[in-house]
C-alpha cells in the first residue's frame, strides 16, 4: 500500500508504509504544514510498516517543528510495530499513546 496522508478533523492520519521510498513525500507534506500551522497532531495508528528511514524522517520533522515553536504531537496507540520502534530508538517520550 502506498503512503496516504489525510486530514481527519485536524488530525493528520498517515496510512500505509512509511519507509525510505516515501519518506520524502512525508517530509515535503509536513514541511509545508509546519510553515503554516502552529499545532500539528499526527496519527500513526494506520501505518502498516515503518522502517528506520521513515522513523528518522518523522523525528526530524518533530525536531524541526519544536525549533520553530510549533506543537507537534505524534500519536499511536493501536500500532505495536510503531510503538516498538520508538521504544527501541529510545524516543518513546515523543509518542503520545492515546487513540485518534
Amino acid at each position: 500500500m502506498a503512503l496516504q496522508i489525510n486530514d481527519n478533523a485536524g488530525i493528520i492520519e498517515v496510512k500505509g508504509k512509511l519507509n525510505a521510498q516515501n519518506a520524502l513525500s512525508l517530509k515535503n507534506y509536513f514541511d509545508a504544514l509546519i510553515m503554516h500551522s502552529s499545532f500539528i497532531i499526527v496519527s500513526l495508528n494506520k501505518v502498516s510498516e515503518m522502517d528506520k528511514s521513515g522513523f528518522d524522517t518523522l523525528i526530524n520533522l518533530y525536531k524541526k517543528a519544536l525549533s520553530k515553536n510549533k506543537v507537534f504531537y505524534i500519536i499511536s496507540e493501536k500500532n505495536k510495530e510503531v510503538t516498538s520502534l520508538f521504544q527501541s530508538e529510545k524516543m518513546n517520550y515523543v509518542l503520545q499513546n492515546r487513540a485518534a
